[in-house]
C-alpha cells in the first residue's frame, strides 16, 4: 500500500484542501468583523456565516498539513487580526452554540467536583 505525501503530484487531495484553506484565510476576517453584533437568533446570519467558514478554513487546513493541530493554528492566526470587539462577539457566539447544544453535559463527567452554582 502506497503511503500519500503532500508532495506527491499524485495527492492532489492535498493540493485541494491547500487551495481551500488560502482561499478561506483571504475572506475570513471581514466576516468575522461583519458578526460583531448581529444577534444569532435569526437563520443565516453573519455569526453563523463566520463560524461556518472558521470550521471550513480548520478542516482544509488539517488537511493540508495532516493533522488537526495545524487547522487550529490556521484559527488562531485568522483570529489573531481580528478586532477585540469582533473577537469577543465571535467567541460568545461559540460559547452560546456549545452551550444550547449539550456542551455541559458532554464534558461534565470529567469534573465530577463541580456543581451547578447555587442560585
Amino acid at each position: 500500500m502506497r503511503i500519500p505525501r503532500p508532495d506527491d503530484p499524485r495527492e492532489t487531495g492535498f493540493h485541494v484542501a491547500a487551495e481551500d484553506a488560502a482561499q478561506l484565510a483571504v475572506g475570513i476576517r471581514p466576516l468575522v468583523e461583519r458578526a460583531e453584533g448581529v444577534p444569532w437568533y435569526e437563520l443565516g446570519n453573519d455569526a453563523d456565516r463566520a463560524a461556518l467558514s472558521l470550521c471550513r478554513l480548520r478542516r482544509a487546513s488539517a488537511a493540508q498539513s495532516g493533522g488537526s493541530q495545524h487547522g487550529d493554528e490556521a484559527v488562531r492566526i485568522v483570529l489573531a487580526e481580528a478586532s477585540p470587539e469582533a473577537l469577543v462577539w465571535i467567541a460568545s457566539r461559540a460559547i452560546s452554540y456549545m452551550d444550547e447544544n449539550g456542551y455541559p453535559e458532554t464534558v461534565e463527567r470529567w469534573f465530577p467536583e463541580e456543581t451547578e452554582p447555587d442560585a
